[in-house]
């Protein structure tokens, strides 16, 4: 039997756990790792309390610095892992308007574009009313976190969807109309649906599963039970989902769904129920109709964020889609029977309401400055004439100041398809796809010549960009160098690396979470008769 003092409530040991680890636990942690079978439940009658042993061993789990340090090497900068935010703050405000593969944390633009980030740095790079330019600008947090800084920042991105992302996070505009606009569409889609019995069928199914799954596949005790092995995962599941899938053809039957669309071309074509993509059409006309363009586009984005969620496959496989899934499965990531989606109401409800909020919050913290994303190919945009285009006003600012420098995040050699993590909004709303002028994109792979064309790419992009910087630039460039392409990137760039960084990541979406670190580069203009000085 356990000392009572050894037993916390969930309060209790967001404390004790704070004090442990030397970083703030909120009781929500706690919680988290309650339902997910990290720690165990105890306590009767709804009591629930954790015992101080379970969270010890739990937290001895925990890769540390010291751990991480003697698997990567002394020379981390522990300092630039941030290991002491937690995800709401690395995820604040506008920077979770929608999901996007390879964005580094806003605290790390911080770090370097901030002179008042860390009492322990020595140098300053960048100060108030600078410009800086970020020319892989992906989902925009260089330039969210310019804005913040009193910085002004330059976007470049060949994707015009990322363009598109970036742009209405900085944008100022007038949330009461957004508010407007979103309650006309939201009602508008209800009595859609309710002609077409989507949301009654899909109530119906989830009081089902609900109830499925409270009984055989209770939270947090299923998963508890299969990580002691005290149930056979695998035959347990096949037994149930044979069950369900039974049940849920019936309740298909009795409402007359249709899974699967007449048409298989498009993406929309493959990865959406019928029923869903029919919603998704209905929203995409209202948006049409909305005479205000800046309006219309966050409106597009909060429809995207939408659509990306309600695709036909499982919650595990969200991020990189397998097959289309348009039955009844089980659930490795939430340990039960799930389902797939029929209609888009709730997930547009809830993201229309969460994009209002976080502009709002932004909207707290924004300065006078300028911030934007050009639509173009960084190896040649001439960058102030395509900002001459956009914001004449910036752009004679830009011409008379220059760029101070860059802080950007290039793409790794071979890991993402940029145009294609979004393939269902460039289908939906026409955008332009210019796949093949991606640098180091997913398809080209990781071969000699996939290599080679990519540091040539990079070097290009560097090279065009120093003809609108001042002549004592600093760059900073996240990389993950496994190839060693960066001296040459910098040498064919006629810059020198003058300091490296070694950064550890702790907050891995991959299934990998064996310890990993990137380097953060700091190139300057080449020097005669210089050498580099690296901070390993």
């Amino acid at each position: 039997m356990i000392d009572s003092k050894e037993i916390f409530t969930v309060k209790e040991a967001s404390v004790w756990a704070s004090e442990h680890i030397g970083k703030n636990v909120t009781p929500s942690n706690i919680s988290y790792l309650i339902n997910y079978g990290r720690v165990k439940k105890r306590g009767k009658n709804g009591n629930t309390v954790v015992a101080k042993q379970d969270l010890i061993d739990y937290y001895k789990t925990i890769p540390n610095e010291k751990d991480w340090k003697k698997k990567l090497g002394d020379d981390l900068n522990w300092a630039l892992s941030f290991d002491g935010y937690k995800e709401s703050q690395t995820t604040k405000h506008v920077h979770r308007l929608h999901p996007y593969k390879g964005k580094f944390i806003p605290q790390l633009v911080e770090y370097f574009l901030d002179d008042h980030t860390d009492k322990f740095k020595t140098e300053t790079f960048f100060k108030k009313g600078d410009i800086v330019l970020d020319p892989f600008c992906g989902s925009g947090t260089t330039l969210v976190q310019s804005n913040e800084l009193g910085i002004h920042a330059i976007g470049i991105d060949i994707s015009e969807f990322n363009a598109l992302i970036s742009n209405i996070k900085v944008r100022k505009i007038s949330l009461v109309e957004l508010q407007t606009q979103v309650n006309s569409i939201t009602d508008w889609l209800r009595s859609f649906t309710a002609e077409q019995y989507n949301i009654e069928f899909e109530e119906k199914l989830n009081n089902y599963l609900g109830r499925y799954n409270s009984k055989y596949f209770p939270s947090p005790e299923f998963k508890v039970k299969v990580r002691n092995k005290e149930i056979d995962e695998k035959s347990y599941v096949a037994k149930h989902e044979k069950i369900v899938l039974k049940k849920y053809k019936e309740v298909i039957e009795l409402y007359d769904v249709k899974l699967r669309q007449d048409r298989n071309e498009t993406f929309l074509d493959k990865w959406f129920i019928e029923s869903i993509r029919e919603e998704i059409d209905f929203v995409s006309e209202q948006i049409k109709k909305i005479r205000n363009k800046e309006i219309r586009e966050i409106l597009t984005v909060v429809l995207s964020r939408t659509v990306r969620s309600c695709r036909a496959t499982t919650h595990a496989d969200l991020a990189t889609l397998k097959e289309p899934v348009t039955q009844v499965y089980y659930c490795k990531k939430h340990g039960k029977i799930c389902k797939p989606l029929f209609t888009i109401v709730s997930w547009w409800e809830r993201y229309a309401k969460d994009t209002i909020k976080r502009l709002a919050q932004f909207d707290k913290l924004r300065t006078d400055t300028n911030q934007t994303c050009l639509n173009g190919n960084s190896e040649n945009i001439d960058i102030f004439s395509a900002l001459e285009k956009q914001n004449h006003e910036f752009a004679e600012l830009a011409k008379k100041q220059k760029i101070r420098g860059i802080f950007s995040s290039p793409p790794y050699v071979g890991l993402i398809d940029y145009h294609e993590q979004h393939a269902y909004a460039y289908d939906l709303f026409g955008f332009e796809r210019k796949d093949e002028q991606e640098i180091g994109s997913k398809s080209k792979r990781q071969s000699k010549e996939a290599r080679e064309n990519y540091a040539e790419g990079i070097s290009n992009v560097l090279r065009n960009s120093r003809r609108f910087m001042i002549d004592d630039f600093d760059v900073f460039l996240v990389a993950n160098d496994k190839f060693n392409l960066y001296e040459q990137i910098a040498e064919d760039a006629e810059m020198q690396i003058v300091n490296q960084y070694k950064r550890p990541v702790l907050n891995r979406s991959e299934d990998d979470k064996n310890p990993y670190s990137e380097i953060i580069f700091h190139l300057k203009r080449q020097r005669s008769n210089a050498f580099s000085f690296y901070n390993f």
